[in-house]
């Protein structure tokens, strides 16, 4: 029999190896990710609140949309093994601290990224896997060794960064071309849904990463990437692109309101928070060092959840 010491030794053990896993999924930004796949998947007009069976498909997108976003991050960091090891915001990580092998962190990819597309085909669409496939592929073999060659990355990056939000919206409508009709609804209603809340997503991303590579950009150079949009590093124009970005964020905030995807409500909230981040842009214009940087990084944080849960408890179709 095992004795008291092996098996609290044991059970040491098993937690250490959970919690190595959900570093290597990046548990908070996977989190995040899924979030707005899943609000934008309740925002579709044929997604009703009242049905039961909503919270059951919006647990299995859940469920599928992290591991298929866990299997992203788990081959960027296999990938990342030696650059993530030179900088200390990752060092920890367990493929770049030695915990765990490159090999593991491949394998557990490949079953998770299959097991999560193949739930959004057998629960959902073809539309919706084929967009989730296409997502893991462009974040894990596109995007994450485009970092090291140009700033490009950046924008190369926000397409899966972005896509979650269609990929929810075409989960529920089974459709992609914002020119068509949603299928199985009454009416005349727009599937261009699914193209704003991308939109809306894809051009938050900017401000959004620019603030967190100016805050780690020591990090980011020593490791060789490449993701600021100046070669200087942090400049004046680094954050006249942030403040240009949140600028663009306000029309496409008026969109749902105009499409009659939502209230008034939360056109007036979307735009005070649009506004917001216009402000702490042009505050790191001004003042151009890491605390103003690190003002517009946590204001993109807390602009997204209240961005999508606002148009969510104002959706009116």
């Amino acid at each position: 029999m095992m004795s008291t010491t092996q098996k609290i030794h044991g059970s040491y053990k098993a937690a250490a190896k959970v919690k190595d896993y959900f570093q290597l999924i990046k548990f908070t930004l996977s989190f995040t990710v899924v979030f707005s796949c899943v609000i934008c998947y309740l925002l579709a007009p044929n997604v009703l609140f009242n049905n039961s069976d909503t919270i059951i498909k919006a647990i299995e997108l859940f469920v599928a949309g992290m591991l298929v976003t866990g299997s992203a991050n788990a081959i960027n960091q296999a990938v990342e093994k030696d650059t993530d090891a030179m900088m200390k915001r990752t060092g920890k990580r367990p493929v770049a601290d030695g915990r765990m092998s490159q090999q593991e962190a491949y394998t557990f990819a490949l079953i998770a990224g299959a097991a999560g597309v193949f739930m959004m085909y057998a629960f959902f669409n073809v539309p919706s896997a084929v967009l989730s496939a296409f997502s893991l592929f462009l974040y894990a073999y596109i995007y994450t060794p485009l970092k090291k060659v140009s700033s490009i990355a950046v924008l190369v990056g926000a397409f899966p960064g972005a896509l979650p939000c269609l990929i929810g919206w075409v989960a529920a409508t089974n459709a992609i071309s914002p020119f068509v009709n949603i299928p199985e609804m009454a009416g005349e209603v727009s599937n261009a849904g699914g193209w704003i809340l991308f939109g809306i997503q894809f051009l938050w991303q900017f401000p959004h990463f620019w603030a967190i590579a100016w805050v780690a950009h020591g990090d980011y150079s020593r490791a060789g990437f490449k993701l600021l949009p100046s070669d200087k590093g942090p400049t004046k124009f680094t954050a006249l692109q942030a403040v240009m970005y949140a600028v663009v964020m306000v029309p496409f905030g008026i969109l749902p309101y105009y499409y009659k995807m939502t209230g008034t409500v939360s056109l007036w909230i979307v735009l005070a928070c649009n506004l917001f981040m216009i402000a702490q842009c042009l505050r790191l214009y001004f003042e151009m060092d890491v605390k103003a940087a690190r003002r517009v990084m946590f204001s993109s944080y807390i602009y997204l959840p209240i961005v999508l849960l606002a148009l969510l408890v104002d959706k009116i179709t």
